[in-house]
């Protein structure tokens, strides 16, 4: 963990329960900046085609969404600014709305195939796209999405923490595993050519 991270989660609380379970607690740390992104950050978050993302309600109660879309659709602004656009989905706007009462976010992005896996704290804002056309276009998808965006979601970046591979099941996606097995299929359907060729000679 950074220092940052660890001076955000460590509550005394935490710190309380530490000391009764352990007998000790973590020293505290003295972290006044927030984390800048690095190129290892950066590609991580780039890479992905989902990503969880915690807020909190009005009535302090925590809400969880699974964002998802084409590789990249979550974009790096700058080393501590990242964003992505966001669509017309179910309208209940839960994070929306929980975002207009605390700017409070936790990001989980996980990569199954490496087992590795990423959390951010921030503070978030949502702003219209129609008013923001500029930033709407460096927010959208790289490959397209089919509609206009309706809110753009900007994340100012406090800290963040990689976690440990265990007990990360290693999964992959369909475009994942055909990147594998498609020379795979070739070559099976070139050797049932040849072998076809063979019997009708024969």
């Amino acid at each position: 963990m950074t220092d940052r991270y660890m001076q955000t989660v460590l509550t005394p609380s935490v710190l309380d329960a530490e000391r009764e379970y352990y007998g000790k607690s973590y020293p505290t740390f003295d972290a006044q900046e927030p984390d800048s992104l690095r190129d290892q950050e950066i590609e991580m978050i780039q890479s992905r085609d989902s990503f969880y993302m915690a807020t909190i309600t009005e009535d302090d109660w925590p809400y969880l969404q699974h964002r998802g879309g084409p590789k990249g659709f979550l974009r790096v602004l700058n080393r501590q600014q990242i964003g992505f656009a966001d669509y017309r989905g179910n309208r209940q706007l839960i994070t929306v709305g929980a975002l207009s009462k605390s700017d409070r976010v936790s990001l989980f992005l996980i990569d199954y195939p490496t087992r590795t896996r990423l959390k951010m704290l921030g503070h978030a804002r949502v702003l219209k796209a129609s008013d923001n056309p500029k930033l709407a276009e460096q927010l959208a998808p790289p490959e397209g999405h089919g509609s206009k965006p309706e809110r753009l979601i900007v994340i100012e970046g406090l800290t963040y923490d990689w976690n440990c591979p265990k007990f990360i099941t290693p999964r992959y996606t369909k475009s994942e595993i055909e990147e594998v097995t498609n020379p795979l299929n070739e070559q099976i359907a070139a050797l049932k050519l040849k072998l076809a060729s063979y019997e009708s000679a024969t």
